[in-house]
C-alpha cells in the first residue's frame, strides 16, 4: 500500500545507507510489477504433449498396447520419451536465452545512498530512497518530488495523455517532518513507469512494485504479447496447408487400408505413421530456438535484443543511419581550440585570437605545450562554458569544459565560488542553446552564461550581418579540421522575474570553443563492410556540416551530398525521398526531423535501421524496422522505444549485428529447407507402401527413431553453422520475397525425391539381391569367393538396407544445405563440429538399432551381409551427389545477389 505520511526525513544530502536499504528491500521485496505468470517446467511439458507429433506418438504406442505387443509398445514409449527430453532441452535453451537478456536489459536507477550517486538496478529500489531523475529517465518507483527543474514528464502510460505535465516539488509542511500532511498534489507526484521529457528532479521514494499505481492497476509491458513475424505468418501458413493435406490423405489410406484387410488398428497405424512423416513439427522448434540464440549471440557482440523479433529484419537492413558523437567516434571530448575577439567584449569583425593544441597547429598565442598556462583572454570564454554545464557534468562535452577549467584557471575565477543556480534555459530543438543563471553575491547582478550551437548564440547576441560572417567564417574553419564548435555568450541579470526565454538576455559574445572526438579505430573497416554490403550508410548529426563532413570522410565514407536541417524544412516528401538517394551526411539535423527521415526512406522501399539516444528520438527509433539505442548515453525513452541496445555505442558493434543478422536468416532458412526436403523420402517409405500394397516400410516406431536425428539436425546443427565469408558482400535481402517461393519449394523437393529415388533404388536391389548381387558383383567374383552372393535377404534387413540409405542420405542433405550450393567439399572446408556430431551419433544409433536385439526386434531390423551394407551406403552417397547437382544446377542462375565492385 501506499505511503500515506512523509518518509522519518528528508535528507537530500545524505539518502538512505546501504543497510538501510537492504532491511527494507528485504521487508518489501524487489521493486517488480508482476508479470505474465512464466511457464513452469509441468506448464512447458503439458504444453509440449499437446503438439500433434506427441499427440501421434502417443496415439500409437497405446495401439501398440491395445494389440498386445507390449515390447514395440514399451520400445515406441522410450523413443517418445528421448524425443520430449530433447525436444524440452532445445525449448529450455531457448527459453534461459530470452530470460537472460531480459535479465540484461533491465532498468537501472541513478539513487542517493551514503551520500554518493549510485546507479542500481531499479529492481533494488525500496521507500525511502532518494531518486535522482534527469532527461529521458524512465522512473522506477512513486514518490514525492523534493526538487525539480523545469521538469516535465510523459505520464500517457497511466492517464493516456500525449502532453507533457509540468511538474513542481513538495511544498514544505509546518510542525516537522514527524507530521502527517494531506494527500500531496498531483504536481508534486511522480509514478512509476512514466518518463522525464524534460529538466531534472530530486524524488523520495513513497511506494515501490505492486503497492506502486502502475502494480496496482495491474499494467506490465511483460504481459504485451508481440505479433507474429512475417516469416512466422507464412510458415504457419504452410504448416496450415500440410496438416489439412495430412487430416485427407491419412483419413483416405486408413479407410482404404481398412476396405482392403478388414482391420483397424493396422490401418490406424499406418494412418499415424504417414501423419508423422508428412507433418514438419520441426519448423515450431527453429522459429523459436534460432531467433532465441541469436539474440544470446548478439550480446556477446555488445547488442542487446529488446524485440527478438527484430533478429528476422536486421540481416535484411539497408539503410543504416547513424549518429557521430560517440558511436563513429570515441565519445571522449578535448579542447583543442579557442577563438575570442582580440579586443575583449568586441564581436564585431576584427582580429582573432586563437588558441590550438599542437596537432591542430600552432597558435599564434600559445606556447608549444597544451598543459601550458593560458592567456586570460581565453579565461572568460572557459568560465562561462563551465557555468553553462551542469555543475556534476555527465555529457563529455561539458566534462571536457570542466576539465580545462581545473588545468587552466585559477581558484578565484567564479567558476569555483559558491555559486547557485537559480535558473535553467535547456535546450530545444527550437533554440539549440542551453543557458544558467547563476547568483553569487546577494548584492551583485545575476551572471547568465550561455553555450550551444554557434548560429543560436548568434541570435541572441544579435550580431550584425558582418560579425555574424566573420564568426561564420572561423567556425568553418574549425569544423573543416572535424572539431565540434560550440559558442559562448554571457549576460547579466538584475531582479528574480526570469524572462520565460533566453531571447529577454542582453547577450555579449565570447567566442568559440572547438573539440577534438576522435574516430573509433575499427571504424574504416566498419565502413567497408557495410559498403561491400550494399548498405547505405547516413551520418546524421546535430554537428556542423563541415564537422561531419570531415568525420565521414575520415570514416571511409563515400562521398555524397549533405542535407541540413534548414534544406530539410523546405523539402516536400517527393523532393526528400529523391535527395536522400545521394545524401551522405545530415548535419544540423533536430531529433523530430529523424522521424521525416526515416518515413522517407521507408517509402523508398528500403529496410531502415535508426540509432538515437534523446527523448525526441524516439518516435524515429519506433518508427525504424530496426531501432537502435545507445546504452551508454541514451535514455530509458530511447531504449524502451528501441529493438536493439548497443552495450558499448560502437557503430561497429552494429555492423557486426548486421553480419549475425544475415548468418541467423540463412541458417534458418537452410534449415527449413532441409526439414521440407527429409520428410519427401521419409512420407514416401509410409506413403508408397500403403498404395501399391505391400507390407509396410515405415512404423510410428520408426519415424520417432528419426526425430531423434532430424531435431538436433534442424535446430542445433544449422544454428551452428558459420557464416559464409562472403555474407558481407552479397546485397540485403528482399524482405518481400517469400520464404517458401515456388523455388524454394521446388527445390527442397527435389532434394527430398533424389533422396527418395535412392532409397527406392536400394529397394529394387535388395528385392533382386540375388540375381542383381551376382550380376553387380560379377567381375570382382575371383576375388569374392568367400563372400555369398545368393543370400535371399529378408524384410527385416531390406527395411534395414533403406533405412541405411535414408540416414546417409539425411546426411548428405545436412552437409549439401549447410554449403547453400549443394557441394559437399565446400561445407567440408568450414568446419562444423555440431553437424559433424550430429552425422555420427545417427549412424551410431542406427547400427545400434540394427545390431542390439533389445531394439531390433521392435524396429524390424536384421544385421546385414558386407555387400548389401555397402551398397545401401553407396546408395545413400549417391543420393547426396543427386542432392549436390541438383542444388548446384538450380542455384546456377540464382546466386545470391553480390554487390558490385
Amino acid at each position: 500500500m501506499a505511503i500515506d505520511h512523509p518518509p522519518d526525513h528528508l535528507n537530500t544530502a545524505q539518502g538512505l545507507t546501504t543497510a538501510q536499504a537492504q532491511v527494507r528491500l528485504a521487508a518489501d521485496g524487489p521493486n517488480e510489477v508482476a508479470q505474465g505468470t512464466r511457464r513452469s517446467v509441468w506448464r512447458r511439458l503439458a504444453d509440449m504433449l499437446r503438439q500433434p507429433m506427441f499427440a501421434l506418438l502417443v496415439a500409437a504406442a497405446l495401439l501398440y498396447m491395445l494389440l498386445g505387443d507390449l515390447t514395440e509398445g514399451l520400445t515406441l514409449s522410450v523413443f517418445v520419451l528421448a524425443v520430449l527430453v530433447l525436444s524440452f532441452y532445445q525449448e529450455g535453451k531457448s527459453e534461459a536465452a530470452i530470460e537472460a537478456l531480459r535479465q540484461l536489459t533491465q532498468a537501472q536507477a541513478r539513487v542517493l545512498r551514503d551520500g554518493q550517486t549510485q546507479l542500481i538496478p531499479a529492481s533494488d529500489v525500496v521507500a525511502g530512497d532518494c531518486l535522482l531523475l534527469s532527461e529521458g529517465d524512465r522512473v522506477a518507483a512513486d514518490g514525492w518530488l523534493l526538487q525539480a527543474s523545469n521538469l516535465q514528464m510523459d505520464e500517457s502510460l497511466l492517464t493516456g495523455e500525449s502532453v507533457a505535465v509540468d511538474k513542481s516539488p513538495l511544498e514544505p509542511q509546518p510542525g516537522g517532518s514527524g507530521s502527517p500532511m494531506p494527500k500531496p498534489p498531483p504536481h508534486a507526484c511522480v509514478h512509476g513507469g512514466t518518463f522525464v521529457v524534460r529538466g531534472s528532479g530530486q524524488v523520495r521514494v513513497t511506494a515501490t512494485g505492486m503497492r506502486s499505481q502502475i502494480g496496482q492497476i495491474g499494467l506490465s509491458l511483460g504481459q504485451v504479447q508481440e505479433a507474429d513475424t512475417p516469416l512466422q505468418q507464412q510458415t504457419a501458413r504452410l504448416v496450415q496447408v500440410l496438416a489439412s493435406l495430412v487430416a485427407v490423405l491419412c483419413v483416405v489410406m486408413v479407410l482404404t487400408l481398412v476396405w482392403r484387410t478388414g482391420q483397424w488398428v493396422p490401418a490406424l497405424l499406418s494412418g499415424i505413421a504417414l501423419a508423422m512423416a508428412i507433418l514438419p513439427e520441426e519448423y515450431s522448434v527453429v522459429l523459436t530456438l534460432f531467433p532465441a540464440m541469436g539474440a544470446r549471440r548478439l550480446t556477446r557482440e555488445g547488442v542487446l535484443t529488446r524485440h527478438i523479433n527484430a533478429i528476422e529484419t536486421l540481416g535484411a537492413i539497408s539503410v543504416l543511419c547513424t549518429d557521430k558523437t560517440g558511436t563513429l567516434t570515441q565519445n571522449r571530448m578535448t579542447v583543442t581550440a579557442l577563438a575570442v575577439p582580440r579586443e575583449a567584449g568586441s564581436s564585431e569583425p576584427g582580429e582573432v585570437l586563437q588558441w590550438r593544441t599542437p596537432a591542430l597547429g600552432q597558435a599564434s598565442s600559445t606556447p608549444a605545450a597544451t598543459a601550458a598556462p593560458l592567456s586570460t583572454a581565453f579565461h572568460p570564454l572557459i568560465e562561462h562554458a563551465i557555468l553553462a554545464s551542469a555543475p556534476t557534468p555527465f555529457d563529455p562535452m561539458e566534462t571536457a569544459f570542466h576539465a580545462m577549467g581545473k588545468d587552466h584557471l585559477s581558484e578565484t575565477d567564479r567558476t569555483f565560488g559558491e555559486g547557485q543556480l537559480v535558473q535553467t534555459y535547456a535546450l530545444s530543438p527550437r533554440l539549440k542553446a542551453m543557458s544558467h543563471v547563476w547568483r553569487f553575491d546577494p548584492d551583485d547582478p545575476h551572471v547568465v552564461s550561455v553555450k550551444g550551437a554557434p548560429e543560436a548564440v548568434m541570435d541572441l547576441c544579435h550580431l550584425s550581418s558582418g560579425a555574424r560572417a566573420h564568426w561564420l567564417a572561423c567556425v568553418a574553419d574549425m569544423a573543416a579540421q572535424g572539431l565540434r564548435v560550440l559558442a559562448v555568450a554571457h549576460s547579466r541579470f538584475e531582479g528574480q522575474s526570469y524572462p520565460d526565454t533566453p531571447h529577454d538576455f542582453d547577450f555579449e559574445w565570447l567566442g568559440l570553443i572547438g573539440l577534438t572526438d576522435p574516430l573509433r579505430p575499427e571504424i574504416p573497416q566498419a565502413m567497408a563492410d557495410c559498403q561491400s554490403a550494399g548498405i547505405q550508410v547516413i551520418v546524421i548529426t546535430g554537428d556542423f556540416p563541415a564537422t561531419a563532413r570531415e568525420i565521414a570522410r575520415q570514416a571511409g565514407l563515400p562521398e555524397g551530398e549533405t542535407l541540413t536541417g534548414d534544406v530539410l524544412e523546405g523539402l516536400d516528401e517527393a523532393a526528400l525521398r529523391e535527395r536522400l538517394r545521394h545524401v551522405t551526411v545530415c548535419a544540423r539535423i533536430s531529433p523530430h526531423q529523424k522521424l521525416r527521415i526515416v518515413q522517407a526512406l521507408q517509402a523508398q522501399g528500403q529496410v531502415v535501421a535508426m540509432t538515437g539516444d534523446g527523448v525526441n528520438d524516439a518516435p524515429a527509433l519506433k518508427a525504424a524496422h530496426v531501432g537502435i539505442a545507445m546504452g551508454a548515453r541514451g535514455t530509458d525513452v530511447a531504449r524502451e522505444a528501441a529493438d536493439l541496445v548497443l552495450v558499448d555505442d560502437n557503430f561497429a558493434s552494429i555492423v557486426r549485428g548486421i553480419r549475425l543478422g544475415r548468418r541467423i536468416f540463412g541458417n534458418l532458412q537452410k534449415s527449413m529447407q532441409y526439414i521440407f526436403a527429409i520428410h519427401i523420402p521419409i512420407a514416401g517409405m509410409a506413403l508408397v507402401p500403403m498404395l501399391m500394397g505391400w507390407p509396410p516400410l515405415m512404423l510410428p516406431l520408426h519415424v520417432a527413431l528419426l526425430e531423434l536425428v532430424i531435431d538436433p539436425a534442424c535446430s542445433l546443427a544449422f544454428e551452428n553453422e558459420p557464416a559464409p565469408a562472403n555474407v558481407m558482400q552479397q546485397a540485403p535481402r528482399d524482405t518481400r520475397a517469400a520464404l517458401f517461393g515456388a523455388r524454394t519449394i521446388g527445390l527442397a523437393l527435389g532434394q527430398g525425391l533424389a533422396v527418395l529415388a535412392c532409397v527406392a533404388l536400394t529397394y529394387a536391389i535388395a528385392k533382386l539381391w540375388p540375381d542383381a548381387g551376382e550380376a553387380f558383383l560379377m567381375p570382382w567374383a575371383p576375388a569374392l569367393d568367400a563372400v555369398p552372393l545368393s543370400v535371399v535377404l529378408s524384410e527385416a534387413q531390406i527395411r534395414a538396407m533403406l533405412f541405411i540409405t535414408l540416414i546417409t542420405g539425411n546426411a548428405a542433405l545436412i552437409l549439401s544445405n549447410r554449403a547453400g550450393g549443394g557441394q559437399f567439399w565446400r561445407s567440408l572446408r568450414t568446419p562444423n563440429a555440431v553437424a559433424y556430431g550430429v552425422i555420427a551419433l545417427a549412424g551410431f544409433f542406427l547400427a545400434l538399432a540394427i545390431h542390439w536385439p533389445w531394439l531390433s526386434g521392435p524396429l524390424q531390423f536384421e544385421p546385414l551381409p558386407l555387400w548389401p551394407l555397402l551398397i545401401a551406403v553407396a546408395s545413400g552417397v549417391l543420393s547426396g551427389v543427386g542432392v549436390s547437382v541438383l542444388h548446384w544446377t538450380l542455384n546456377a542462375g540464382q546466386r545470391p545477389a553480390l554487390v558490385p565492385r
